[in-house]
């Protein structure tokens, strides 16, 4: 279970991270969308793992790729960003996060089964 500091340190990282993606997302992600769906921080606050959401078109691999190649500038500029707010900013370890295509595919089969109907009982 998380501490609270943990907690308002995740909150607070991925607010940062949700804006640096609003601005600075379209270098990673040129034709699609970047949200942070989660941050999970370590006991001693050292390592964050972000959960990403990628929507549209592009390689998923290829973008979480890229977003750890360029981690240390993201991190760089999140330290000055939250300098006031955080005495070190922990390193950052990016995960696709296919929780909402997960669920989407759940629905559409849901929705086919539903479609069929009821099956006929054997006799």
């Amino acid at each position: 279970m998380e501490s609270l500091r943990q907690q308002k340190v995740a909150r607070l990282l991925q607010k940062a991270l949700g804006d640096f993606f609003l601005k600075e997302g379209k270098s990673f992600n040129p034709s699609g969308l970047t949200s942070v769906t989660k941050v999970r921080i370590s006991p001693d606050l050292s390592v964050a793992r972000i959960y990403l959401s990628l929507l549209g078109p592009g390689s998923t691999h290829q973008i979480i790729d890229a977003l750890i190649a360029a981690s240390r500038s993201i991190r760089f500029q999140l330290g000055k960003e939250l300098g006031k707010s955080l005495r070190i900013v922990p390193e950052l370890h990016f995960y696709h996060d296919d929780s909402a295509e997960y669920a989407q595919r759940i629905d559409d089969l849901l929705h086919q089964i539903g479609k069929s109907g009821p099956s006929e009982s054997k006799k």
